[in-house]
């Protein structure tokens, strides 16, 4: 049994530093991803928003995996629906 203690103690350091990273970088990302999910659902027709790159704008189309967003007077834009990175109330 004394010859296995070296392995045993690797496997427990391993199996926490497992647990640990799976605490503190997978868990918290799945969760952004859950909420980016539903704010992407959430979209609809003339709410503002701001994409990942920094362009605000209003949402004037919904299609099936993009956005077209009103950025200025007469200038709109088609984003993939993933680069919204939030909604806005701003300008």
């Amino acid at each position: 049994m004394e010859k296995y203690q070296g392995w045993i103690t690797i496997a427990i350091y391993f199996l926490l530093f497992v647990g640990i990273f799976y605490f503190f970088a997978v868990r918290p990302r799945k969760s952004q991803e859950k909420q980016h999910k539903a704010l992407l659902e959430s979209l609809k027709k003339g709410d503002k928003a701001v994409t990942i790159g920094g362009i605000k704008g209003t949402i004037t189309r919904i299609k099936e995996d993009t956005v077209v967003m009103k950025v200025a007077d007469n200038t709109e834009i088609e984003f993939l629906k993933r680069a919204i990175a939030y909604k806005t109330e701003d300008e």
